[in-house]
């Protein structure tokens, strides 16, 4: 407790240092995200703010505020702030935004992707376009895609090999979607604020988690409490930088275009960190001291097979139109257009 309240402590400490340095003229907007400072998200809301504040020869600039600190820890909550301007942008990631707009779950059904040139040719393609169409419904204007990852499974008990290896386990969740996709694999899941995520793997609540390596287990120091990772590719989550509406409808055409810019080139370097960080950290996590199982084709399959039901049930959810479009687009090999 008394370390929650230093890091509370440093981090308001670190905002009003920031407003001292600012200059008097200069726009300062909040910006929220839900994973701590050390993670390719911080890093991306940095270069951001660092090509924002270079955009406007320093007349804006954003305080960053990790830890979903602004909205008391509930990473769900960032997005629907940000739609009806209670903040002023957001960087989150498709996941967490399923509570307001459930189409968004689309990028996240299981087993859809096999690699990244399928992600880039939704995000950076036609998917991409009517995913920023529908948020837009909800007073969010998405500036750019970035990428928190394929989500990859650890826990504490035992090398998860096949479904039938997940039976029982107690499993960290993100939201309602692998609520149902656990429960086909025969696990218990627990959806959890991810700021309360670690204690409870350190202390035995929950058996395991799924994230992605580069951009959650890694910074997040996730090795510290888990023992075993199996890189089953199960299911991918995009992050996005999010403004409000009514914040971008208060700026005149140049300065959107200034701020859909910085976006643009913030969300390209986190993506490139966070893949960087991806390829390595199997050895990295080796090296910690977890059990890497790396599963063949044909077990994969197997969890393919296992999350079928979940798959179904959430395509109906999100629309069979969307994921056929998804589906298309993926099967065309469309590349996006940079």
């Amino acid at each position: 407790m008394k370390l929650k309240h230093l890091a509370t402590a440093a981090a308001f400490v670190a905002a009003v240092a920031a407003t001292a340095l600012t200059p008097a003229n200069a726009e300062t907007f909040r910006l929220s995200h839900n994973t701590n400072d050390t993670t390719t998200w911080q890093k991306g809301a940095e270069k951001f703010n660092e090509l924002l504040k270079a955009g406007s020869n320093d007349e804006m600039e954003v305080r960053i505020f990790p830890n979903a600190q602004l909205t008391g820890g509930d990473q769900m909550k960032q997005a629907e702030m940000v739609g009806r301007g209670a903040l002023d942008f957001v960087v989150t990631s498709a996941i967490n935004v399923t509570p307001l707009v459930p189409e968004m779950a689309v990028f996240s059904l299981p087993y859809l992707y096999t690699d990244y040139d399928d992600v880039d040719a939704t995000t950076s393609g036609k998917p991409g376009e009517r995913m920023t169409e529908i948020l837009a419904k909800k007073g969010i204007v998405v500036l750019a895609w970035g990428e928190n990852g394929f989500r990859e499974v650890t826990n504490n008990v035992h090398p998860i090999k096949a479904p039938a290896d997940l039976k029982g386990l107690k499993m960290r969740v993100a939201g309602p979607m692998y609520i149902d996709v656990m429960n086909a694999l025969g696990a218990n899941p627990q959806q959890m604020q991810w700021t309360e995520t670690f204690s409870a793997l350190q202390q035995g609540v929950v058996d395991g988690q799924e994230n992605p390596i580069g951009a959650v287990i890694i910074p997040q120091r996730v090795y510290e409490v888990q023992k075993y990772i199996t890189p089953w590719h199960y299911s991918y989550d995009p992050i996005f930088i999010g403004v409000s509406q009514k914040l971008w409808d208060s700026w005149d055409a140049e300065k959107q275009a200034m701020v859909r810019d910085a976006a643009e080139q913030a969300m390209t370097y986190q993506k490139q960190i966070t893949r960087e960080d991806t390829a390595k950290g199997l050895e990295f996590l080796k090296e910690k001291g977890m059990e890497v199982y790396e599963p063949s084709a044909e077990e994969i399959d197997a969890f393919r097979q296992a999350t079928k039901p979940a798959f179904d049930t959430w395509a109906e959810k999100v629309g069979p139109d969307l994921v056929s479009l998804f589906q298309e687009t993926i099967s065309a090999g469309e590349k996006p257009a940079n």
